[in-house]
């Protein structure tokens, strides 16, 4: 009996996204893998390696299995994802390898544009027109149909399994890495494949609906990696866009998520409370009736995140208890795709930036703790946020030798990732201990950090 083949994870790195991607489409085909490799003029042994992402695939292999499984240029356009893995000296062996060989050249590149992008301002008052727009908006998917039915570029169900699982594994490469390094990666994307299918009619209207979700995902993805980057206003921008995307699918669900856990939260990081407030309730309005669990749960911790910002002690309270009990009965098999990294980790992370705003460092440490215990240690961005919120919880408390401890840690976290809220969450740990910089283990966590993170130091 044959060996069964090994479970790929697509979302692991570029060479796995590709080597799942051949292999979906040669088992499609009904082909072996010594079928494939006669029809061209490479080896089985080769395919094997490439489907299970122990070698890289030259363009030629590409091409040539591009042409043999009928992929229409499918397997090609990943190239762009794969060239810049190679080890110049040879390949890497795999894995999160060459994913790390991949990711400091595009934060190498020029920056004059970028700088520019930047500079573009948060406008909290373009949120409420957006809202209402979004509020009352009609029901029913707005697609576009008028390419005739059969017709060669129309958007298929396949081409919307491959970008779905690209979607997916950028989003772990993004947890993992930061935006600093993958952004360009997922704009190149973004301009290439998926504007592609956005110019071609879907085969029907279910696929439509599906192919606009997924577009809004995409934007969802470059918005927060835009506030991951400093550009708050290109995020805002961003997000609107996804919103009206999710409009066009009819995706009310969707778009209240990102009403007020995307649009809501980014108000909250550019010190907009208010708007933010509203930003939330607006979503708990119009998307609650159809909300699971989790997307309820996180609605309603936006929420209190925003009252907490606000000083409301009671209201925050309220809304954390509902986001509690509604994630208690939630059903990871029942919820959306993109609402299951929602777990008791990061509600414990909302609850614990809730009580930080409040002023309650021992709750906010228990709700740490809590976190750290659930959260998974690919998600290292995650780990460094969370771990300078724990140091500045402690030097409000006046634990400072403890503070300078676990502010260390996160400067580790963050010099693992190339993220602009990483900077910025160890720059305010160091604010959070200026007034004992006189101590030694502060300025010794000066040093530290003026050695580890430069960009942080202060």
């Amino acid at each position: 009996m044959g060996q069964a083949p090994r479970a790929l994870q697509p979302s692991l790195s570029e060479r796995h996204f590709f080597g799942a991607e051949l292999r979906r489409r040669r088992e499609r085909a009904d082909l072996s893998q010594a079928r494939l490799g006669s029809m061209i003029r490479f080896s089985a042994d080769l395919i094997r390696r490439v489907e299970t992402a122990d070698r890289f695939p030259s363009r030629e292999f590409v091409e040539a299995c591009d042409k043999a499984l009928a992929a229409d240029g499918a397997l090609m356009r990943l190239l762009p994802l794969l060239e810049k893995t190679r080890n110049k000296e040879g390949e890497p062996s795999g894995g999160h390898a060459g994913v790390t060989k991949l990711l400091p050249a595009y934060s190498a590149q020029p920056s004059g544009k970028s700088e520019m992008v930047v500079r573009v301002p948060f406008q909290p008052g373009v949120l409420d027109r957006a809202a209402l727009d979004w509020l009352n908006a009609p029901s029913g998917p707005l697609l576009s149909m008028h390419a005739r039915l059969g017709s060669s570029d129309q958007v298929c169900d396949e081409d919307l399994f491959s970008a779905e699982t690209a979607l997916e594994m950028f989003r772990q490469l993004d947890h993992t890495h930061g935006a600093g390094r993958i952004h360009a990666q997922v704009q190149r994307y973004v301009e290439d494949e998926l504007n592609r299918l956005l110019a071609n009619s879907p085969a029907s209207e279910a696929i439509g609906r599906r192919l606009y979700t997924l577009a809004a995902g995409f934007f969802e993805l470059c918005g927060y990696q835009a506030v991951d980057t400093g550009a708050h206003g290109l995020a805002q921008r961003r997000y609107l866009r996804a919103l009206r995307l999710t409009q066009a699918a009819d995706d009310r669900l969707y778009g209240s998520y990102l009403l007020a856990v995307n649009i809501g939260h980014l108000a909250l990081h550019c010190g907009h409370p208010e708007p933010a407030l509203r930003m939330a309730l607006t979503a708990v309005r119009g998307g609650e009736s159809l909300a699971t669990p989790a997307v309820k749960a996180g609605l309603h911790a936006v929420v209190a995140r925003s009252h907490a910002r606000l000083g409301r002690e009671g209201e925050c309270l309220s809304h954390l208890d509902i986001a509690e009990r509604q994630l208690a009965r939630s059903r990871p098999e029942d919820e959306p795709t993109w609402i299951r990294y929602f777990t008791s980790a990061y509600l414990a992370d909302e609850m614990a930036h809730c009580f930080h705003d409040l002023g309650r460092p021992q709750q906010t440490q228990q709700h740490l703790g809590d976190a750290f215990a659930a959260l998974s240690p690919t998600h290292v961005r995650r780990l460094a946020i969370d771990t300078a919120l724990l140091a500045s919880s402690l030097a409000v408390a006046g634990r400072i030798d403890e503070a300078c401890v676990a502010a260390r840690e996160a400067v580790d976290h963050a010099a693992k990732t190339a993220s602009h809220r990483c900077l910025q969450r160890v720059v305010e740990v160091q604010a959070d201990l200026e007034p004992y910089r006189c101590e030694l283990e502060v300025r010794e966590l000066g040093e530290y950090v003026r050695h580890q993170l430069p960009l942080a130091a202060v």
